[in-house]
């Protein structure tokens, strides 16, 4: 990952180790725009007062290595992105001083919204407020889902379904009873004016055809006029006039002449004056068939106007033309339908609303069986966890009880003679408790853990859901706050450990967490020309355990700091090793 004018980072490029990265430095120096700009290619939001002071915009740039037949990989081709030679994918998003921001992905330039596909399947980032978040009861529900996965989510997901539809139905039953009379009205007054429409009977397109109709009958005198010359032009007199024969007459004579002419050049056009003559036969016979049809009679006119007035009564009211009055009623019968408060169709609605709220109690009875299954084995888990953070005597338990239902609840639910809220996730309501030795009373996991106790319960947390969890890069930022000795040992241990089947970048204080890692880096602060700026290197043995003894009791300058430094190193090491002969694979690069 690049970094360019983010905070106080002038430019930094972080060589991120496929198993357990870690990045220390002093307060201040700018750890967190390593987390920052993690957010920042996750899509997360921008704001311009990221970019370095001084600067036009600030810069963030990562390569994704290993994604091909992944989800990630869909993402990207969905979004027209094209990765390099080697399969890799790169991913930049700018930031300007003024706010607006750009992403780009392979290449190509994508909707922010693109980045945040992406990172749902490659990134999942655990800060100090991912711990307070939690802590809400909302948010322990949406732990155990996670946790449980398929096993809940299917059932979730019909839960949902069946409850928009019981929703829909019981709006529209309270509205119908409500809106009785007024949508009586209304009902009323679309009857009549389906009525007054089915009166008179219109015909598509009928106003037009009628139009047409009235000019021939009001012009039949000219029009006779004009079609009885066309037809004596075409044929000729009827009374056989030879000095009027005609076209067909002409192209006969002319049909004659080429016929008995020598020359086969004449010959060859006799033909073509033949097609010209069936043509005119055609033409000649419609003009006959015109003429025979056109109607003079007043009477037959005197229809066609009354006709129209007739339809004019309902244009004037419903719509501009037939074709629209004929529109109005389909949708008026259609609104009609709606309107129904008669008994039999509120008793039918009433019925279904019924059938709904059964179904959907006994897939809330299903989703909470889920639920109580997964929160007995999230608990057991979390505290088997614990153990190994130098919290032995502790346990965690996790309830899933009934919400009831408040008077008046929109949304009450009948299920097992209960009146439970249904809330778009259920009927549920989840806690976590913290019993902090044998014999203690469970306890809000918030009021029964000290500071250090509820970072190493909510750590516990995410290393256990980090196994479930897909994606293949965990981001911790100073989820180890307020943690220390034994308990900072084990939490390195338990990050290491993780590594072993994910990506894992830490941003900590805590040199114990650090030791654990596979490679170090340091952010580093100095100022030049009253200039502040950041800069990111990747320590090697020496520095490193200059580092950790700086972190220790900031005894970097110490034989003492350093031996204490080196001791740490020595036993992450060694405890890596005896992994690493264990036979378990490393995670691939991401």
């Amino acid at each position: 990952m690049r970094i360019q004018d983010l905070g106080v980072i002038d430019e930094a490029t972080l060589e991120l180790h496929p198993g357990f990265t870690v990045v220390t430095g002093e307060t201040g120096a700018g750890k967190t725009m390593v987390v920052t700009g993690l957010h920042l290619l996750s899509g997360g939001r921008a704001e311009a007062s990221r970019v370095r002071s001084g600067k036009s915009k600030a810069v963030v740039e990562g390569r994704f290595e290993g994604l091909t037949g992944s989800p990630a990989a869909v993402v990207a081709t969905d979004a027209g992105a094209e990765p390099d030679d080697d399969g890799s994918l790169i991913a930049l998003r700018s930031v300007n001083s003024d706010g607006r921001s750009r992403a780009h992905l392979g290449g190509r330039s994508v909707p922010v919204g693109v980045l945040s596909d992406l990172a749902e399947q490659l990134i999942a980032v655990h800060g100090q407020n991912d711990q307070l978040r939690l802590l809400r009861p909302t948010e322990q529900r949406a732990v155990i889902d996670r946790y449980a996965g398929e096993a809940v989510s299917s059932v979730l997901a019909d839960y949902r379904r069946v409850r928009d539809e019981w929703i829909a139905v019981s709006t529209e039953l309270t509205d119908r009873t409500r809106r009785a009379k007024e949508m009586a009205r209304e009902a009323d007054i679309l009857r009549l004016g389906l009525d007054e429409i089915a009166a008179v009977d219109p015909k598509p397109g009928e106003d037009v055809d009628l139009v047409d109709r009235a000019r021939r009958l009001a012009d039949a005198d000219q029009l006779r006029e004009a079609a009885t010359g066309a037809g004596m032009a075409v044929s000729g007199s009827p009374d056989g006039d030879p000095d009027l024969p005609g076209a067909l007459g002409a192209i006969g004579e002319a049909q004659r002449r080429l016929a008995g002419a020598d020359d086969p050049r004449l010959r060859e056009l006799e033909p073509r004056l033949a097609e010209a003559a069936v043509l005119l036969t055609d033409v000649g016979s419609e003009l006959t068939a015109y003429l025979d049809s056109l109607d003079a009679d007043p009477a037959v006119l005197e229809q066609v106007l009354a006709r129209q007035a007739e339809l004019k009564t309902i244009t004037r009211k419903y719509a501009a033309d037939i074709d629209g009055v004929l529109a109005w009623a389909r949708d008026a019968n259609e609104k009609l339908a709606s309107l129904d408060t008669s008994e039999g169709a509120l008793g039918e609605l009433a019925a279904r609303k019924i059938a709904l709220a059964q179904q959907l109690a006994g897939i809330a009875v299903a989703l909470t069986a889920a639920r109580e299954k997964a929160a007995e084995e999230l608990a057991k888990a979390v505290t088997d966890e614990l153990g190994g953070l130098a919290m032995g005597q502790s346990s965690i338990q996790i309830t899933v009880r009934p919400r009831t239902a408040d008077d008046g609840d929109p949304v009450a639910l009948d299920v097992a003679g209960q009146s439970l809220h249904a809330g778009a996730d259920g009927v549920d309501d989840v806690e976590l408790l913290l019993v902090a030795h044998d014999g203690a009373l469970p306890l809000p996991v918030h009021k029964g853990a000290s500071g250090g106790e509820l970072s190493r319960v909510m750590l516990a947390i995410e290393v256990v859901l980090a196994h479930s969890d897909p994606v293949p890069t965990l981001v911790f930022d100073e989820v180890d706050a307020g943690v220390g000795g034994r308990a900072a040992v084990e939490i390195g241990r338990r990050l290491a450990r993780l590594a072993r089947s994910h990506q894992v970048i830490v941003v900590t204080h805590l040199a114990q967490v650090a030791a654990f890692a596979d490679r170090h880096l340091i952010v580093d602060k100095s100022a030049t020309g009253g200039v502040t700026r950041s800069d990111v290197r990747t320590l090697d043995e020496p520095t490193r355990v200059i580092e950790l003894a700086r972190m220790l009791a900031g005894m970097e300058s110490t034989e003492t700091g350093r031996a204490h430094a080196e001791e740490l190193l020595a036993l992450a090491d060694g405890e890596k090793h005896d992994w690493e002969l264990s036979g378990k694979p490393r995670p691939k690069r991401r």
